[in-house]
């Protein structure tokens, strides 16, 4: 039977089975797919399919989603199969390691996702979901805006990956990081080659990428990685001018990229070294030692530092950024500290902002309000929450907005929309005012009764304690004390109820599905620091200079490149 069916089918196969079992396997190769070979296999080997490893070519065969066909994978007629039994351990650590694997891609393309979502929602005016805006600044702090809509978004999304990146290398999950820079260098391919050139970020990404793949061991990425640094070194030049003399303007006389330079002499070396391209190695190498003791923190000044009650970590880091100089590095301390203090407050000053945007909702394309457009509206005369309606509804456009505000019947006609507003935001919160006295054990008919002749909720509650009191005396006791209290912990509710009611309806109409963890990840790794990229802990460089200096030594060539 089994010969007449072949006969019918030219799909079928005869597949050579050597090792745990052997014999020939006659199969339909337009059928059968990788598990039910393994399953086979097994159950002519008498052990599990899990503990069968299939070779065919030198490949080990995986069963992928299992649909694969045997022909599709290019599996033919009279093909040599070797089948080896793994133990329990190797097939339970093979297992691990490809469900590891599969975690690992998850969460990558979480990461992109998630960068993707926060650069869409905050780069195009779009009523941020949460109580804070992502924000491109320069060097000194000061807001940024690089070329079109589509450039700041490549910058942001870019900047955001890095960051994540940079925190991966931090934990040592160097692969991790490399396929997070990856991602980065992808974001920033989509901004116009102009604006990139302005910023040092790409550059600093290359950096990083060569370090990944030095901390990897990893030679075989060798041509790749002395292309990336001779791109690094261009765009550090560009960016910061001929022998840094731009950034040293910039930052007042100090010296912030020092540890990055030392990085990236330290890698063009190594790569110049495995190249043998010893000399240029030698000359790579002593100057990136240079920098290495230039870095090197004295007791004595960092002792100071911290007597005058500065933390370790930073009084270092001033010490590192300012060539070891005690007087410039308390100066920089002094205006790091005025600079958080500024942050600190443009934070409180934009979580208001944000927070008032809400309260005006979404313009139909689901954007803010403009804030600075209805400023220049309120200044000539126009009421606050009019000029805003009139925005909302024109896309922000000032002239439509005033050609409606100017207009007797369509100014009447927003104006009605407001009132009914803010009748349906009473509405809103007398009803839940209502309900949580009714949970406190009050009748409803009486709570009902009491929160409409009452102007607040702490209004209405003292009425109906009053009613339940029999003592006039107490009544009066016990009123004074309720108010106190309720005031003191219920007087934001109000300003809740006020700020949040309109917003959130309007924001929850968005059907958009987030991955708010990884959002939070992502934005707790925006420092806002603008000298992070440069504060470098130089520990591990200044043991592989030695380390490769050391090598150039045993080399025998004093320096010399070899013609190899």
């Amino acid at each position: 039977m089994e010969s007449e069916a072949s006969s019918k089918n030219t799909s079928m196969a005869k597949l050579k089975i050597a090792g745990s079992w052997s014999g020939a396997l006659e199969v339909d190769l337009d059928v059968w797919t990788i598990p039910m070979l393994r399953e086979e296999v097994a159950r002519r080997s008498n052990c599990r399919p899990e503990s069968i490893k299939l070779i065919c070519g030198g490949k080990v065969l995986k069963d992928g989603e299992g649909n694969d066909k045997l022909s599709e994978l290019g599996i033919k007629n009279n093909g040599k199969i070797l089948a080896s039994r793994v133990g329990a351990d190797e097939g339970k650590s093979m297992k691990e390691a490809f469900l590891a694997e599969e975690e690992r891609s998850r969460r990558l393309a979480r990461i992109k996702a998630a960068a993707v979502a926060l650069a869409e929602r905050h780069v195009d005016g779009s009523l941020p979901m949460e109580d804070f805006n992502i924000e491109l600044e320069d060097q000194s702090g000061k807001k940024v805006h690089l070329g079109s809509e589509t450039d700041q978004r490549g910058v942001m999304m870019g900047m955001m990956l890095h960051a994540n990146a940079k925190r991966l290398i931090k934990q040592q999950k160097y692969k991790d990081a490399l396929d997070v820079l990856s991602m980065g260098e992808e974001a920033f391919s989509l901004c116009d080659p102009k604006v990139i050139e302005m910023i040092d970020n790409i550059p600093i990404l290359q950096i990083d990428t060569v370090w990944c793949y030095f901390m990897l061991k990893d030679i075989t990425w060798l041509s790749m990685a002395g292309e990336r640094l001779a791109k690094a070194r261009q765009g550090i030049e560009r960016t910061h001018g001929k022998d840094s003399s731009r950034i040293r303007i910039l930052q007042g006389g100090s010296y912030p990229e020092l540890a990055l330079h030392l990085r990236l002499e330290l890698l063009e070396g190594v790569v110049a070294y495995h190249s043998h391209q010893f000399e240029k190695s030698r000359k790579a190498l002593n100057s990136a030692q240079d920098k290495f003791l230039q870095l090197q923190v004295s007791d004595e000044a960092l002792s100071l530092l911290i007597s005058m009650g500065y933390k370790e970590r930073e009084a270092k880091r001033a010490l590192r950024m300012n060539n070891q100089n005690v007087e410039n590095a308390v100066e920089f301390l002094i205006q790091e500290k005025l600079k958080k203090a500024q942050k600190r407050e443009e934070d409180i000053r934009r979580r208001n902002e944000i927070m008032e945007q809400k309260r005006y909702g979404m313009t139909p394309l689901k954007k803010a309000v403009d804030l600075e457009r209805l400023n220049e509206l309120v200044s000539i005369g126009f009421e606050k929450e009019l000029a805003a309606e009139a925005l909302r509804r024109s896309e922000n456009d000032t002239q439509k907005a005033l050609d409606d505000l100017t207009n007797p019947e369509t100014n009447s006609s927003i104006q009605l929309y407001i009132e009914s507003k803010k009748k349906k935001r009473l509405r809103q919160a007398a009803d839940a005012a209502i309900e949580e006295l009714i949970s406190m054990g009050f009748e409803r008919s009486r709570v009902v009764a009491a929160v409409r002749s009452s102007g607040t909720k702490e209004q209405a509650l003292n009425l109906l304690i009053e009613e339940s009191m029999p003592n006039p005396t107490t009544e009066a006791n016990d009123g004074t004390a309720f108010d106190s209290t309720l005031h003191s912990s219920t007087g934001s509710a109000g300003v809740n109820n006020e700020d949040m009611v309109e917003g959130p309806l309007h924001i929850n109409d968005t059907t958009e599905e987030r991955d708010m963890e990884m959002e939070d990840a992502i934005v707790q790794e925006i420092t806002g620091d603008s000298l992070s990229d440069y504060d470098i802990e130089v520990t591990k460089e200044g043991e592989a200079i030695a380390e490769y200096l050391a090598l150039l030594t045993s080399t025998g060539n004093s320096g010399k490149d070899s013609t190899q």
